[in-house]
């Protein structure tokens, strides 16, 4: 018996799903915002503005900050247009790969601003004089240590502790205590001269 032949293998990749009027619109609008067309930017934005806002929730769990994200990836379809290929696909799912992008790098930044505001949390309210005392205790006694670390400020003993004992530099205090390297530096070094006065020091 003879089977009929296939003519899948020969028939190629399966074409994209066709795009609906609206999108094939925006597709034409983003082509001419990439031109500089100010008026095609308005109808790109009132398109898609929902779309993103919606996706940017979603993921962000915020409105504020989804509003934010909304507002920065509209601006960046405005900057960015002329990087959209309509053969490669519509211009609403570019521009919501866009809002994604943006929507996680968000949520990886309010992350890691949580995390630095939490460490410094915990420095600011912690005294680990003991462990200072045992990097110096060659020099002096361990409470008159203790005395004179205890007179300086939070500003000044939690730099010296971070960098004299845990070991970082300035850039990595600088990190830990969300503080620019050059101000870390100079509370520092006013901690030290402190420091060395109190313990009868030139």
């Amino acid at each position: 018996m003879v089977r009929p032949i296939s003519h899948t293998a020969s028939e190629g990749p399966p074409r994209p799903p066709e795009r609906s009027p609206a999108d094939r619109r925006v597709d034409g609008l983003l082509v001419r915002v990439a031109q500089g067309d100010e008026h095609a930017f308005v109808g790109v934005y009132d398109a898609l503005v929902v779309p993103v806002m919606g996706l940017a929730y979603r993921i962000l769990r915020d409105e504020a900050q989804a509003e934010e994200v909304t507002q920065d990836v509209m601006i960046e379809v405005w900057r960015k247009a002329d990087r959209y290929r309509p053969e490669r696909g519509a211009a609403k799912s570019w521009v919501l790969t866009l809002a994604h992008r943006r929507a996680v790098e968000r949520v990886r930044s309010v992350r890691a601003g949580v995390e630095r505001e939490r460490k410094a949390a915990q420095l600011a309210h912690q005294t680990p004089f003991d462990e200072v005392v045992e990097a110096v205790e060659e020099r002096e006694e361990r409470a008159e240590v203790y005395r004179c670390l205890a007179g300086l400020g939070n500003t000044q003993r939690l730099p010296l502790v971070l960098a004299y004992y845990q070991g970082l530099t300035y850039a990595e205090v600088a990190e830990a205590l969300s503080t620019p390297a050059g101000t870390v530096k100079t509370r520092m070094r006013t901690g030290l001269r402190r420091l060395r006065v109190c313990l009868g020091g030139d």
